[in-house]
């Protein structure tokens, strides 16, 4: 059986939009998903922490045969590639790899949370993931993601990244 989940993807170190093109192509050639979508790249200003890179972010649409533990576990594996070093919250990353939504499923455990508790209120995941995604359900708030994009202030900012 397969699932649908919706990924975000964030990077502020090194050449971040390379390292979010390269996490799309590992994800790409894992044999337990496929990516069936994916977002154009943004640029946004740092959330939290504000002295640090601004981050490139996006969002991709995979279809996985992994139950929710497993798809997390991949993605961590993934990071870890990258050489992702854990160092706080709202630090600088490499590589950042987070299941926003999973089959539209609420689910709580230990080491997982979904749909993602803050997705929400962050610009940077609602702008790429609305390009992919905009008509889908938010299963707590029972809006699109368009819908809770619109209500999301403008700042901090979001801009589409130049393809060059």
């Amino acid at each position: 059986m397969t699932h649908k989940a919706l990924i975000g993807i964030g990077s502020n170190l090194g050449l971040a939009a390379e390292n979010c093109e390269k996490a799309i192509s590992f994800l790409n050639n894992s044999e337990s998903l496929q990516v069936t979508a994916h977002s154009s790249l943004y640029q946004s200003e740092p959330v939290g922490k504000k002295d640090q890179p601004w981050f490139v972010n996006g969002a991709v649409e995979v279809s996985t045969s992994l139950n929710p533990e497993q798809l997390l576990q991949h993605l961590l594996n993934i990071e870890n590639q990258f050489g992702r070093k854990r160092k706080g919250k709202w630090g600088p990353r490499i590589i950042d790899l987070d299941i926003l939504d999973y089959d539209g499923k609420i689910f709580n455990s230990e080491t997982l949370t979904l749909p993602h508790p803050e997705m929400t209120q962050r610009r940077f995941v609602l702008e790429p993931l609305s390009e992919i995604a905009g008509s889908t359900i938010h299963p707590l708030e029972k809006k699109t993601i368009l819908d809770l994009l619109k209500e999301l202030p403008q700042k901090p900012l979001v801009k589409k990244l130049d393809a060059s």
